[in-house]
């Protein structure tokens, strides 16, 4: 577990914590402290549940790319290369019997 430092040294006890309240009271009023307590919880609350929504979709695109990754490398073999130089070849061979069809039309529509 990685050791957590405190940002302003070292937490405030006994004297100076009673002193940080005092001046909260003042500020704030008794009323509005648990309130606003209450509202920085279901703040916090909504942070955590945001940050694991984001992890777990995180997690499933990366599970989702290795899944694609796994079914590429598994679905290209010589049977498969073969087909597709197979029809590279049928559909240039179609577009020259149509080349050939537009030259006898042409010829026989000038005759």
């Amino acid at each position: 577990m990685v050791p957590s430092i405190p940002l302003f040294g070292p937490l405030p006890v006994g004297p100076e914590l009673l002193i940080i309240l005092l001046v909260l009271v003042l500020l704030f009023g008794a009323n509005k402290i648990p309130k606003l307590a209450r509202s920085t919880g279901q703040a916090m609350g909504e942070f955590k549940k945001g940050r694991e929504e984001i992890e777990e979709e995180l997690q499933e695109m990366q599970g989702d790319e290795d899944e694609e990754d796994e079914t590429t490398t598994a679905g290209s073999t010589g049977a498969d290369a073969s087909a597709d130089e197979t029809s590279t070849d049928s559909t240039s061979s179609d577009a020259t019997d149509e080349d050939d069809a537009t030259e006898t039309e042409t010829e026989s529509s000038s005759k």
